[in-house]
């Protein structure tokens, strides 16, 4: 990886990231990957996941930070502030991937986050505030069908229930926890005070592509996209695919086919984005007419009044297409999280950070999941985004400049420094 200097980025060398360091970080945790999956997979409990959480609780203890691996696996680096002892700022992000996944996608938050608090112990001028270095465990869908495992325990959201959820292997959660160095009967002990967040703020690549065709260095994240998720079964019959006329058949395949493409139709006003991710056939052989098909999918946004607009009408589009077909639609909701609303004083920070450096910013809500979600349960979250190549991610090409990465940490840094400076980020900033 080439270490460029940032162009036209101000600051002292107390408070510039060092890029051979994060070069080399990077280079060193994408090598912990599982060698028989495509990409730089690094599944949550698997060994390659295990040793990267080791690695990074490692290099946190070499920066001098205070560690602890909590009971769901999170492992937590603390700086000591000038004052500390009470309300903390936090930073961080995950080390897991998706099958297939990229070597950005939450690392550059993780080390980002740590190099930041290297550059804090540098300057000699320690924040007011204990500063939590945080990487969460377990914040991509998994197979127990749970994303953001350790920062829902974290929030104290993380329950009995999901500790339950099985793999297709009958494994439960919570010894696929256990066996990864985790404690389920003490999970509860993870969850932190609401009090005891004064703010959480996420450096993360964009994963979309905005701000690289706009040319802008820095996003400002204000809400996080909901996720609606649900499950349709068409239900038919299945028939001899060579003497069943086309008029008499009750295709299930057909059917979902149809809504799939309603449920694409229904995100073309570009409020939000719509995914059927998933489909599974049966008999699923090529002379049967299929009796069965079962869609999985989502819808997203940043808008929560779009997104309870979708219900009435894909259950609609369900029944029509089931109706046309002689298949029976059954169309049932999964989950429905609500935007997440970024905190004000978070948002106004990372711009008062970008000015300080002379860089420009733009808006950008975030379509993806984080677990900045999660901790908003607990007080004022923010994320401040940097470049995606192309827009890619969750795939072996997802690729972020190192000249990107150095200038989104410095901005990482200011903006604790800025939010280390504010009485209270849940007060409600006074009207202009």
């Amino acid at each position: 990886m080439p270490i460029p200097q940032p162009a036209g980025l101000r600051g002292t060398p107390e408070t510039m990231p060092e890029p051979a360091r994060l070069a080399a970080e990077l280079t060193e945790l994408a090598a912990l990957r599982e060698p028989d999956r495509p990409g730089w997979t690094r599944r949550v409990f698997s060994d390659p996941d295990r040793a990267a959480r080791s690695w990074v609780a490692d290099r946190m203890r070499q920066a001098g930070l205070r560690v602890e691996v909590d009971a769901a696996g999170n492992v937590v680096g603390t700086l000591p502030g000038a004052v500390g002892g009470g309300a903390a700022l936090v930073s961080g992000s995950h080390l897991d991937t998706v099958d297939g996944g990229g070597r950005f996608d939450g690392m550059v938050g993780v080390l980002g986050a740590l190099e930041a608090a290297r550059c804090l112990q540098a300057g000699g001028r320690p924040l007011r505030h204990d500063l939590r270095v945080v990487s969460f465990c377990g914040e991509e869908p998994n197979e127990f069908g749970l994303s953001c495992v350790g920062s829902r325990a974290v929030a104290g959201t993380l329950t009995a229930e999901h500790l339950a959820l099985t793999d297709p292997r009958g494994r439960t959660l919570a010894a696929a926890l256990a066996g990864a160095g985790g404690d389920p009967e003490r999970v509860g002990q993870a969850a932190w005070r609401p009090e005891a967040l004064h703010a959480y703020c996420e450096l993360h690549i964009e994963q979309g592509p905005r701000l690289e065709a706009a040319g802008v260095p820095i996003g400002v994240v204000p809400a996080i996209a909901g996720l609606h998720r649900c499950r349709v079964s068409f239900t038919g019959r299945a028939d001899h695919a060579g003497t069943m006329p086309m008029t008499r058949r009750r295709d299930a395949l057909c059917a979902a086919a149809e809504w799939i493409l309603a449920l694409e139709a229904s995100a073309q006003d570009g409020v939000g984005v719509a995914t059927a991710g998933r489909v599974m056939v049966a008999p699923g052989a090529v002379n049967v007419v299929p009796q069965s098909a079962v869609v999985s999918a989502e819808v997203r946004s940043v808008d929560a009044a779009w997104l309870a607009a979708r219900h009435p009408r894909l259950e609609a589009a369900a029944r029509a297409a089931g109706r046309a077909r002689g298949v029976e639609a059954v169309l049932r909701w999964l989950s429905s999280e609500a935007p997440t609303l970024c905190a004000p004083a978070v948002q106004a920070a990372v711009r008062a950070a970008a000015q300080h450096r002379g860089l420009q910013t733009l808006d950008v809500p975030s379509g993806a999941g984080h677990d900045a979600v999660p901790l908003a349960h607990l007080g004022p979250v923010g994320m401040l985004f940097i470049p995606s190549r192309e827009g890619r991610s969750h795939c072996p090409e997802e690729w972020t400049d190192l000249g990107d990465i150095v200038t989104g940490v410095a901005l990482l840094l200011d903006t604790l420094r800025q939010l280390d400076g504010v009485p209270d980020c849940r007060a409600p900033r006074p009207a202009a």
